[in-house]
C-alpha cells in the first residue's frame, strides 16, 4: 500500500487466531507509517480460549468485543458480518487482516469485500480438499476475497494458482504462528505443567480431540476411545479436552474413568503451559491443524488422526504421520515410538519468526 500512514482492522475471534494476531499487532504498533485497532468477535470467550491469550500472549485490550458468543456456524457468521460491518462504516480502515480458517475470518473477510475494504488474509493457501470441514469452506472464500494473499507453505502458492487467484496477490512469508512460538520458548520451557501433573518429560503422550467429525460421532468416539483403552496401557495420556468434546464423552457409553487409569483428563491450558506439555512429550495424538505445526517445530512426533491435512509440509518435511482413523495405523505407529524409532523431521522454510514482519513490511509498503 501506498500511503504516508494506513489503518488497518486486525480481526481475531478464537484461540488460534489469538496465537496469529499476537506478533502481527506487536510488529504493527513498531511501525511509525500504521494505525491500527483491534477486534475480537467474541466467538470464543471464555477465559481458557481467550482470556488467557491475550495476558499470555500481550495482545493489547481490544478495541471492539463483539460479543457474538456459541452458535451455529451460520448464525455466527452471519453475527459476525452484522458487527463488523457496524465496526467497519465507522472507522474506514485502509485494510482488515484475517488470519486462519475460523468463522471469525469468513466473517471479517465478507464484509470487509461488501465495503471494498482490501483484505490481507494470513495463513491463506492451505487445503484439504474436504468440503465437509466447515474450516476448507472458510479458508476457500476467505482466499478469494483477499487482495494480500499470506502463504505459510510453498504448496499454499501451487493450490492458489491453481483456483486461479493471481500471482502478484500471493506472498510466501512463512508462518506467524511460529514467530510467536519462538517469542515464548523461553517461558515454554519453564513452565513446569509435566511435573506440576505429575507427569514425567518424555515418559507422556498428550491427546486432543476437538473435530465434530471425530467427536460428535458416538459410533466414532467409541472406536477412538477402545484405541486409547490400549494405548494408555503402554504409555501415560494427557489429554486436555475440549469442552465440546467432553460434553460427547461423558454421554458416551462406553466410557467409564475406571477402565482408564493412565488417561489423565485436565481441562484446557493456555498457551504456554500447553507448548510445554506438548514440548516435554513423547508423541502427540491430534486432529488439530495448528498443532501439527507446532510439533513440527518444537520436533515432537505428531500422529494426525484425520484423513487429510491442509499442512502437507508437516507431513513432507516435518515431524507428522497422517494416520487416518486406522486404529492398526495409530497403534502401529505409537508402537514404532515406544520402540524408539521415531520421526526427526526438519523446519520449513522461513518457519524463523519473521514472518510478522514480513507481513507487515508488505501491507505498509515497505
Amino acid at each position: 500500500m501506498k500511503k504516508d500512514t494506513i489503518k488497518i482492522i486486525f480481526v481475531a475471534g478464537a484461540r488460534p487466531n489469538f496465537v496469529k494476531i499476537a506478533p502481527l499487532i506487536e510488529v504493527a504498533r513498531k511501525n511509525s507509517k500504521i494505525e491500527y485497532k483491534l477486534v475480537h468477535t467474541g466467538q470464543h470467550y471464555d477465559r481458557t480460549m481467550s482470556e488467557v491469550f491475550f495476558r499470555e500472549l500481550h495482545i493489547p485490550l481490544p478495541d471492539y468485543n463483539l460479543h457474538v458468543g456459541s452458535k451455529n456456524n451460520v448464525l455466527q457468521t452471519a453475527e459476525i458480518m452484522k458487527k463488523m460491518h457496524e465496526v467497519f462504516l465507522k472507522e474506514r480502515p485502509d485494510a482488515v487482516v484475517v488470519v486462519g480458517d475460523t468463522n471469525s475470518t469468513l466473517g471479517g473477510a465478507l464484509s470487509a469485500a461488501q465495503l471494498r475494504i482490501p483484505v490481507a488474509h494470513v495463513e491463506a493457501g492451505l487445503r484439504s480438499f474436504d468440503m465437509t470441514m466447515p474450516e476448507e469452506t472458510n479458508r476457500k472464500v476467505t482466499d478469494h476475497l483477499a487482495d494480500f494473499l499470506f502463504v505459510t507453505e510453498q504448496n499454499g502458492v501451487k493450490n492458489l494458482l491453481r483456483e486461479g487467484i493471481a500471482r502478484k496477490k500471493i506472498h510466501f512469508v512463512g508462518n506467524v504462528m511460529i514467530d510467536s512460538l519462538k517469542k515464548q520458548k523461553m517461558k515454554i520451557s519453564h513452565s513446569g505443567i509435566a511435573k506440576k501433573l505429575g507427569v514425567r518429560k518424555k515418559r507422556y503422550a498428550v491427546l486432543t480431540l476437538h473435530r465434530p467429525s471425530n467427536v460428535d460421532d458416538t459410533v466414532q468416539l467409541n472406536h477412538f476411545l477402545t484405541l486409547f483403552l490400549e494405548i494408555q496401557k503402554k504409555i501415560k495420556i494427557v489429554f486436555p479436552i475440549h469442552p465440546r468434546t467432553k460434553k460427547q464423552l461423558l454421554k458416551t457409553a462406553g466410557f467409564d474413568p475406571a477402565r482408564y487409569p493412565n488417561l489423565l483428563l485436565i481441562d484446557p491450558l493456555g498457551y504456554t503451559e500447553f507448548l510445554s506439555l506438548i514440548k516435554d512429550s513423547m508423541f502427540v495424538m491430534t486432529d488439530s491443524g495448528g498443532l501439527q505445526e507446532e510439533t513440527t517445530f518444537l520436533r515432537v512426533p505428531c500422529l494426525t488422526i484425520r484423513e487429510n491435512t491442509e499442512r502437507p509440509v508437516t507431513v513432507e518435511k516435518g515431524t507428522n504421520i497422517l494416520c487416518g482413523r486406522s486404529k492398526t495405523k495409530i497403534m502401529r505407529e505409537v508402537n514404532a515410538i515406544l520402540e524408539g524409532k521415531r520421526k526427526k523431521g526438519e523446519i520449513p522454510p522461513l518457519w524463523d519468526g519473521k514472518s510478522s514482519q514480513r507481513v507487515i513490511r508488505i501491507l505498509a509498503g515497505n
